[in-house]
């Protein structure tokens, strides 16, 4: 009985995995989509086989619910103008070799005319699929009913299978690009502080040039998550959630870039100095560490960054106050020894100079008091941003989002005002 209890468990808490997968989630609102907008086109459409209802419902539902009604709407624009021209062709020439040439060409101008972004070929994919039959009955008009229904339904699945909210997919991306790059500063402090050739130096610096493709990973994993926080009703704080996440990633990629330009300084120190040390023993076994600590502030960062509850998040931001006085301490000891050691011996003063301002720079990136700054002005800039883009659009999500006593008060403002004092006869 216990084993039954322990595989019901198992298969439960496999379910529970699936039904929180974005992927798994996607494929089911699609799968839905597309079905249901094929039954009710086979009583709405008048041909056989509407098969462009569930096509039209499975372009349309995207991973986000703002990128589903923005394709909803581009799609049915496409389909509707390549009907139009097609129906015009038909009725003056024709289908001909030159016809199909020039309806290719105005479909494409067409397309690019009524902003249908990505669509655009379907414009002229519709505008020839329909030259040829509209001569045929309802043809023409039954490609735009379909691809009207499959616009509907693919929009109506949101209502019933929410979207999927690509938060926790971005924050996981941010904090494997902080791990990364916290594993390359160990590997460049361990460097610093041994007789590493000029070789292995210059590979560290192929390695911090490498990470520029993972934050152009992390970039559309966020851009994925942006777009899911736009009109989703699961979520209150959209442009809060969008501001932390972006800026955390600006963040994370000026330290990358900062890094890269250590590993260069640090290269071209290797090749001044070779077959001597980097350093002196003393100095690179506190830049190892000072690199040590560091990355370990960044991974802080980023799991700040990513964190949603208020007890977890300050957490965070405890650990990593503590690890940047730490580091800090370590910085002014390294640059107490470079000093010393420029004084000795004046040959890559300045690649000393340039490390020790690197530091500096991640230092000050990661603190904490400069990004409380960052994001009210960012937060600021984004609210009216939106305010001054759609005006009418904000006033009536804020009065959505307002409880009933308070949105009753706003239609009905009159009924909210206290009643006069009654005249004493």
């Amino acid at each position: 009985m216990r084993d039954v209890r322990d595989a019901w468990a198992r298969a439960t808490a496999r379910i529970e995995r699936l039904r929180q997968n974005p992927e798994v989630v996607q494929a089911v609102r699609s799968t839905a989509a597309a079905t249901i907008a094929y039954v009710v086109a086979v009583h709405l459409s008048p041909e056989p086989a509407p098969l462009t209802a569930p096509l039209t419902a499975l372009l349309v539902v995207q991973v986000t619910l703002y990128a589903t009604i923005t394709n909803s709407v581009r799609r049915v624009n496409s389909v509707v103008a390549g009907v139009v021209i097609a129906i015009g062709f038909s009725v003056l020439v024709g289908l001909t070799w030159w016809s199909l040439a020039l309806i290719i060409l105005a479909s494409l101008a067409v397309g690019h005319l009524v902003r249908v972004s990505e669509y655009v070929p379907e414009v002229a994919i519709s505008a020839m699929l329909v030259l040829g039959v509209t001569q045929v009955g309802s043809t023409a008009w039954a490609r735009v009913v379909e691809t009207l229904i499959g616009a509907v339904v693919g929009a109506a699945t949101n209502l019933f299978v929410a979207p999927p909210v690509w938060v926790k997919t971005a924050g996981e991306s941010i904090e494997d690009l902080a791990r990364r790059t916290r594993q390359l500063m160990i590997r460049v402090g361990e460097q610093a502080a041994g007789r590493a050739p000029a070789t292995q130096v210059t590979a560290r610096l192929l390695e911090a040039r490498r990470l520029d493709h993972d934050i152009v990973v992390v970039d559309a994993a966020l851009r994925q998550a942006e777009d899911s926080l736009k009109l989703n009703p699961r979520v209150r704080e959209g442009l809060l959630h969008r501001i932390v996440l972006r800026t955390g990633l600006d963040t994370l990629e000026i330290v990358t870039v900062v890094l890269r330009v250590i590993a260069r300084t640090l290269a071209d120190l290797a090749k001044e100095r070779e077959p001597e040390a980097l350093f002196a023993p003393e100095i690179g076994a506190v830049l190892e560490r000072l690199l040590s600590e560091i990355g370990d502030a960044v991974v802080s960062f980023a799991v700040l960054v990513t964190t949603d509850v208020s007890r977890s998040a300050e957490n965070a931001e405890t650990r990593l106050a503590e690890e940047l006085v730490t580091a800090a301490a370590t910085r002014d000891k390294l640059a107490q020894l470079l000093l010393e050691e420029v004084q000795r011996d004046t040959r890559q003063w300045q690649l000393h100079g340039a490390v020790l301002t690197e530091v500096n720079r991640i230092l000050d990136e990661l603190d904490t008091e400069h990004r409380t700054r960052r994001l009210l002005e960012e937060l600021d800039r984004g609210t009216r941003e939106q305010r001054e883009r759609n005006p009418r659009l904000m006033r009536l999500w804020d009065l959505v989002r307002r409880p009933l006593p308070d949105r009753l008060g706003a239609l009905l403002p009159g009924r909210n005002r206290p009643a006069p004092p009654r005249r004493s006869r």
